[in-house]
């Protein structure tokens, strides 16, 4: 369960270099990962959303996710399943991430 755990910190660390290119702050702090599930074989399935529906770079930020996290030492598989519900909003952004961008 342990390996499972560190596996999970790694994908999470490795996220926090995910930028949005419109948005100086990781996909992250952004709020916008919704679910990171580590299962017994080292595969790795995340639920993120965007910003917004609309996103013109979607598909570049998902790709780049899976990419990272399927660079990680020890994961087998990752894939990135791209979701709207909930609906983000700037609640779900971490403090530091609103003082970045200028929220209060």
């Amino acid at each position: 369960m342990s390996d499972r755990f560190e596996l999970e910190e790694r994908v999470v660390e490795n996220l926090k270099t995910v930028f949005d290119p419109e948005i100086p702050v990781n996909v992250y702090d952004l709020g916008l990962i919704y679910r990171i599930d580590v299962d017994d074989d080292s595969n790795v399935t995340i639920d993120m959303t965007l910003t917004a529906p609309g996103c013109s770079m979607a598909d570049f930020i998902v790709e780049d996710v899976r990419m990272r996290v399927e660079g990680i030492t020890g994961v087998k598989s990752a894939t990135v399943n791209l979701v709207f519900e909930p609906e983000w909003n700037k609640d779900m952004m971490s403090e530091e991430a609103k003082l970045e961008l200028g929220f209060d």
